[in-house]
Formats: structure tokens, C-alpha cells, sequence
């Protein structure tokens, strides 16, 4: 009778332990890196302060976030090496430069980490999750804004991003879009490498080079605000409308004001960086499988949609 009595106690010990051990096995951390670029410009900075509010969401749950920011892309693989030391299950990273971190995303693979890309699309797909904005709809969507601002007929002047594929997308677009309206003619289009200062000097120059602009598209909404600096303060009354990109409070406020000269600017959500990391910890969780791409499409904001894109609480 002891005996059973100990085979008991013993069993009971034994089923309890067991389901500790599956208690401590459900609650294994999820350990995720997540590597960006600096707020070294406006846009950027949206990205950090979107990365540091999902990784406060996480807190107290089944994931940690470790992040790191890097200022150029150098800096940035050698934080890529540093996260991958930390017993990561999965890696999210935005590219400063696709080639120099390519290397290092195919050693976080063999290592079986689960990778997922956002906006800047390495030299090789190696990636499980790819989410991106979508820059051709993004164009398109600057050229739509434009033609409706115009009534289809005018002078204009293109102010775009660094020499890069995602600019050649986000040009390319918004030359199709201009094709619906054979009346807008686009003078110049050159490069403003996403930078306010640029965009001052190169309205600057745009501004001695041309009498007459009806309108400028600046594929950017730093470089909107170097534009609309240089001209304020040039005087001219002759420019109609212009129309940004990336979807700014400093720009979005403007245009929900009523601003007349700040009309529209077309959205890319620096949230994306948040969306890449939901979709991680979903797969990691278990909970669905990876969906391969994920493109997030830009939409025109103007006047009447302004309201619902405006973001006061974001640093961009």
C-alpha cells in the first residue's frame, strides 16, 4: 500500500514537472534583430520611431525587439554581425544599400534565421518575407496629383530622389501617369538625393533657369521643403502647385490647412517597418505561413483625405 501510495506521489511529481516543462517551452522568448537605417533625414526617422513603438507593443510578451540604427551601410553590416551573435530567430532589415548587406543576410540564412527584407531589395532574393512600399504606384500617384491640379495643361519641373532603382520606379511611374494628359509638359527632372538642402539649391537653380513654372513634383517631402523655401523666399507668385511624396506631418498639416501652395503629396509609410516586423513574429508564433512579398500602395493626399493620413504624435 506505501508503495502504491509512493508510485502516486512519485506520478503526480513527475506530471507536474512535465507540464512545466511544456509551460516553460510555450513561453521561449522569440528573439527578433531589427536593423535600420539613422534618422539622417526626415523619412528615416519615421522608420526609428515606428521601430521603437512596435517594440514597446512587444513588451512583456513572447518577443524581444533588438534594434540597432546605422549611418551608413558599412556601420550597418558590422551592426547585422553584432544582432546575429544575440541567438536570433528572425532578422528584419532595411537596406541603407542593398550590395554591402547582402553578404551579411545569407550568413543570418545558413545560421536559420528567418530574414525579412523591407523597401530596399538586396543583390539576390534570399529573403523569406519581402514588404516593401509600391514606388511605381507611388509615381503614379504624384503624376494623377499633378494632372488634377493642372487640369491636365501646364509647365512642370520634377525634383527626384538619389540615382537608385527605387527612384527609376518611382520616376517611371509618374512619367506614365503624365501620359493621360499630353498637356503637361515636364521641363526638367533632376536629382535632390531626398535632402531639404538639395532641394533648396535645385529650386534655386530652377527657379533662374525658368520664367514661367506651373507646378513642381518633389519625389520627397524633405526636398518639398527645400523647394518651397527657395521659392517663398524668391518671391514669385507663378507656381500653381506642389506636390510631395512620402507623407510627412510637416507637409500633410500644410495641405489639411488649406495651404496654397502645398497641395498633395502621395503616401509611403515609414509604419512599414512595423508591418515587416508583425508579419515575422506571426510566422515565428506559429500562427500563419510566410507570405513571400508584401507591398504596401501609396495613395494621393490632399485636401479632402488629409485628415485620416496625419500623424501628429510621429516624428515624421
Amino acid at each position: 500500500m506505501k508503495l502504491k501510495k509512493l508510485f502516486l506521489v512519485l506520478a503526480a511529481g513527475l506530471l507536474v514537472f512535465g507540464c512545466g516543462k511544456k509551460q516553460e517551452a510555450a513561453k521561449k522568448t522569440i528573439r527578433i534583430g531589427v536593423s535600420i537605417p539613422a534618422a539622417t533625414h526626415g523619412w528615416a526617422g519615421g522608420v526609428v520611431w515606428a521601430a521603437e513603438q512596435t517594440q514597446k507593443k512587444y513588451k512583456g510578451t513572447d518577443v524581444e525587439i533588438l534594434f540597432a540604427t546605422a549611418s551608413n551601410p558599412t556601420e550597418q553590416a558590422n551592426s547585422i554581425e553584432d544582432l546575429l551573435i544575440r541567438d536570433l530567430n528572425g532578422l528584419v532589415v532595411m537596406a541603407q544599400e542593398p550590395g554591402p548587406l547582402t553578404q551579411v543576410c545569407k550568413r543570418a540564412k545558413e545560421q536559420g534565421i528567418f530574414l525579412t527584407i523591407v523597401s530596399n531589395p538586396l543583390t539576390e532574393p534570399i529573403e523569406d518575407i519581402f514588404v516593401n512600399g509600391d514606388n511605381t504606384s507611388f509615381g503614379e500617384a504624384a503624376g494623377k496629383a499633378i494632372i488634377k491640379l493642372l487640369d491636365g495643361k501646364g509647365d512642370i519641373l520634377v525634383m527626384e530622389g538619389i540615382p537608385c532603382p527605387i527612384n527609376t520606379q518611382r520616376v517611371t511611374g509618374f512619367n506614365e501617369a503624365l501620359k493621360a494628359a499630353p498637356g503637361i509638359r515636364v521641363m526638367e527632372s533632376q536629382p535632390a538625393n531626398w535632402n531639404t538642402e538639395k532641394g533648396l539649391a535645385l529650386m534655386e537653380s530652377y527657379l533662374l533657369k525658368y520664367p514661367k513654372i506651373d507646378a513642381v513634383w518633389a519625389g520627397d517631402d524633405d526636398v518639398l521643403l527645400g523647394a518651397i523655401k527657395a521659392y517663398r523666399e524668391s518671391g514669385r507668385k507663378d507656381v500653381k502647385a506642389f506636390v510631395g511624396g512620402g507623407g510627412s506631418k510637416l507637409i500633410v498639416k500644410p495641405i489639411l490647412d488649406g495651404d496654397p501652395l502645398i497641395k498633395a503629396t502621395v503616401t509611403y509609410p515609414p509604419q512599414m517597418i512595423s508591418k515587416a516586423i508583425d508579419e515575422t513574429v506571426v510566422v515565428l508564433r506559429g500562427e500563419a505561413p510566410p507570405q513571400k512579398e508584401i507591398i504596401i500602395k501609396s495613395q494621393i493626399v490632399d485636401k479632402d483625405s488629409a485628415q485620416e493620413h496625419y500623424f501628429p504624435e510621429s516624428v515624421y
